[in-house]
């Protein structure tokens, strides 16, 4: 398939909740993954049953954090004091049913997740919409597994204290 543009909603919520206070419950709400589990269920030739046990036993709000980045640190030497982090936030059982439809799904998993300080030191949180990125491929499957990644940013937002449901309409 040749080179394509698509236009994506970039989501950006103002969460009126302390920067620290957000942090700390997003990655609660999305704990790190546990890569050891799975190393395990590989080594002992698990199933891909065990799997998405594991992910459900992992994830209590359907995502997990692959990678966290505190840009605060990189960039407080160069003067900045606007406190940012961002995340690769996920699903791999959710990720293997839009790879086995079309590998460049992969593009887009997982999410990619920024919060920053605003002026008065609460969180903004900000991400380009599942929906609009995976439905870009034009899969009928692979769209409606976005469409329930919003829901489930939605939910880990509502877990966190925001009703994003506006947002991701």
């Amino acid at each position: 398939m040749p080179s394509q543009s698509h236009t994506v909603l970039r989501v950006e919520i103002r969460t009126g909740i302390p920067y620290d206070e957000f942090v700390t419950a997003l990655e609660k709400a999305a704990p790190a993954v546990d890569s050891w589990a799975y190393e395990l269920i590989e080594e002992n030739g698990g199933t891909w049953d065990d799997v998405r046990a594991a992910m459900a036993e992992n994830a209590p709000h359907h995502l997990v954090r692959y990678f966290r980045l505190n840009t605060t640190q990189l960039f407080r030497t160069a003067g900045h004091s606007v406190r940012s982090v961002e995340y690769l936030i996920g699903n791999h059982v959710l990720a293997e049913s839009m790879f086995r439809h079309d590998p460049r799904a992969m593009l887009y998993a997982p999410l990619r997740m920024l919060v920053h300080s605003d002026d008065d030191g609460n969180a903004v949180f900000l991400m380009h919409r599942p929906s609009d990125e995976f439905g870009s491929l034009g899969i009928p499957e692979v769209t409606k597994v976005g469409e329930d990644l919003d829901r489930h940013v939605v939910e880990l937002l509502r877990v966190c204290g925001v009703d994003a449901s506006k947002d991701f309409a």
